[in-house]
């Protein structure tokens, strides 16, 4: 046993020790394989952060392979991104570590540092960042899917360290307060509103195609007092009038449909529809009744969201709402056409004028009941919305201060609003003109202006 044990040293002592040369060869061998790791989970980064999710669930129904792999590594982004870096990390340390040994049997001490600060981190700056990342850029869909698997791989050899890594940086993202903004969408709304921006100018959709997309996000911020018809131009039928005098009423308003109140509007029992008369009066069994034909509505509140109202409706098979504000107040009514202009457009018919007509590229006629955003959309304005107003004649009267008459003029930040038209106290028409910069005014008090004029 001891004389077996004296052999067995004696021979590890006689094996030859590696040369300089082999040492070397060998930790060359090992730089370039580190570099081909940094630039491995470099350009895995790029590539795995760029493909949109949209893009990677379409890969996966169709079958692609390698989707689903990458499916689960983006499931979880915040593991994946350190496993990246800790990976990364791992590979640029060993190199570093190699180099100033490898370096250290020709240089100095101080050489060998200085030789492995400036070459090292030329080699990763290009070979193992800037290069494959260039190319994870340009190829973000193919290099994602040819390195998921040894991503994966990785994310398994790595465990302990990924684990542990990721336990601390959510420890201190806790401690500090902050968000894991991986964890959230990669898009947002304002993203998806430039790139449909962009569409329109390089020609993928035309202007009529964005404006009905931007009208659909802003449809989420809209709620019901800016879509409903105002208690002004409301017309309804009293609960006790006849079928002959409601469809008559219907007809003479031109609507389809009226809310029935009982004494005012501020009491609607419900909406009768002419089709419903029309059957009511000519095919019922008795005397014709109103009261047999009143559909039950909803009342909602002013400030309703104009998009669970949309669903509301749906729901409950509805074609008209009625608005009221806090104190019970009839407000207005909303149909279902309000809801779907707000999303296509204005729907006009027959001799229904526009609500904004162009005289030339600064110009235009506005109705009154406008809404602010609108108008500065089509003439690219910024006319405030406050809390009080949501219309153009909301406007006019908040910075008046009164009544106006046709003919009066504001002025508000390079923008002439002229009343062409009022209807006893509403204002039906005005004439917006931005001003160029010569035309603008000095923006003196409105007491000093003349009594048509008010800025």
């Amino acid at each position: 046993m001891g004389l077996s044990s004296s052999m067995l040293v004696a021979g590890l002592l006689q094996m030859p020790v590696p040369g300089e040369d082999a040492i070397t060869v060998i930790g060359t061998i090992a730089i370039v394989v580190l570099i081909g790791l940094s630039a491995f989970f470099s350009s895995s980064e790029i590539a795995m952060f760029s493909l949109p999710q949209h893009r990677v669930d379409s890969l996966v129904d169709d079958g692609v392979k390698g989707a689903k792999t990458i499916r689960n590594l983006k499931s979880s982004p915040h593991r994946l991104l350190v496993t990246i870096l800790v990976g990364n990390n791992i590979a640029n340390v060993a190199m570093t570590s190699i180099a100033t040994a490898l370096f250290a049997v020709y240089l100095s001490r101080g050489q060998s540092v200085l030789a492995t600060t400036f070459g090292i981190t030329t080699l990763v700056l290009i070979f193992g960042e800037s290069a494959p990342k260039s190319y994870a850029v340009e190829n973000t869909e193919s290099w994602a899917l040819r390195i998921a698997r040894p991503l994966k791989a990785s994310e398994y050899a790595l465990y302990p360290l990924v684990v542990l890594f990721d336990y601390i940086t959510r420890g201190i993202n806790r401690l500090t307060g902050g968000e894991a903004a991986l964890e959230s969408t990669y898009v947002t709304r304002d993203e998806i509103q430039d790139i449909i921006e962009t569409g329109e100018q390089e020609g993928v959709i035309d202007e009529e195609e964005r404006e009905m997309l931007d009208r659909i996000f802003r449809f989420n911020n809209t709620i019901a007092k800016e879509v409903m018809t105002p208690r002004l131009d409301v017309t309804g039928v009293a609960k006790s009038a006849s079928v002959e005098e409601a469809i008559e009423r219907c007809v003479h308003a031109d609507h389809e449909r009226v809310p029935v109140y009982d004494g005012n509007l501020d009491n609607i029992v419900g909406i009768i529809s002419v089709r419903d008369l029309v059957r009511e009066l000519h095919y019922s069994e008795g005397e014709p009744s109103l009261k047999r034909v009143v559909q039950p509505t909803l009342h909602v509140p002013e400030s309703k969201n104009a998009d669970e109202l949309l669903a509301e409706i749906q729901d409950n098979r509805l074609q008209m709402v009625i608005v009221i504000d806090e104190f019970g107040t009839t407000e207005g009514i909303i149909t279902l056409e309000d809801m779907v202009e707000e999303i296509v457009g204005d729907i006009l018919e027959g001799d229904e004028p526009e609500p904004i007509e162009f005289l030339d590229e600064n110009t235009a006629f506005v109705q009154g009941e406008v809404n602010i955003d609108e108008v500065n959309e089509m003439l690219d304005i910024d006319l405030p919305e406050g809390e009080e107003f949501e219309t153009l004649a909301g406007f006019v009267f908040n910075r008046a201060g009164r009544l106006v008459e046709e003919g009066e003029v504001i002025e508000f930040d390079g923008v002439e609003i002229r009343i062409e038209r009022v209807d006893n106290t509403r204002i039906i028409k005005a004439r917006v003109t931005v001003l160029e910069d010569d035309d603008r005014g000095s923006g003196s008090p409105a007491e000093e202006l003349p009594a048509d004029r008010v800025e």
